[in-house]
């Protein structure tokens, strides 16, 4: 219950954002991103990384939710998984990294290597530091982003973004270049 409590917290700070990041042409989109995502054949994490790769992640791969809430998004393949600690959620898009760059809201973005990967860190205003972090990395179908997010119920939690350079080495190996 508790988990599906973030998740519905999660998509509504997450739904703004994936709108925020289409198109902002109006009439008919010749090669927007929003076409480009849609015709894009996108890494799907709940059927593409595999189970040890979760578990030497410390989440648990039965607790698989896929989408934000259990709801598709369109132009993204979303997938999350909860561990003692965390979750991890990763998110496949068409989309560009400069597009995260420029949504409002994103903040505080710096270079990181993950997983002998780099990728570029960012959190959410507004967001606590001690719950969120969240590392998008380029791809050739466009970005791969894994999100760590600590238990709110957790006392004296670890900096989440230490914690994700840490388990998203597991997972970042598996991703596609």
């Amino acid at each position: 219950m508790a988990h599906r409590w973030k998740l519905m917290l999660l998509a509504a700070a997450v739904l703004p954002g994936l709108v925020a990041c289409g198109s902002s042409k109006s009439g008919n989109p010749s090669a927007s991103s929003e076409t480009s995502a849609a015709q894009v054949k996108l890494f799907n994490p709940c059927t593409q990384i595999p189970d040890d790769v979760l578990k030497a992640a410390g989440v648990d791969p039965a607790t698989k939710d896929s989408g934000v809430a259990g709801v598709h998004q369109s132009g993204w393949e979303i997938c999350g998984w909860r561990g003692s600690k965390y979750y991890i959620t990763v998110y496949s898009t068409a989309r560009a990294v400069s597009d995260f760059e420029t949504k409002s809201g994103n903040v505080e973005f710096r270079d990181v290597t993950i997983g002998g990967r780099q990728g570029r860190q960012f959190r959410v205003e507004g967001g606590s530091k001690d719950l969120l972090c969240d590392v998008a990395f380029p791809a050739k179908q466009g970005v791969l982003q894994i999100e760590l997010s600590n238990r709110a119920a957790l006392d004296n939690p670890e900096n989440p973004c230490v914690l994700l350079s840490r388990f998203g080495a597991e997972i970042v190996p598996v991703l596609p270049q």
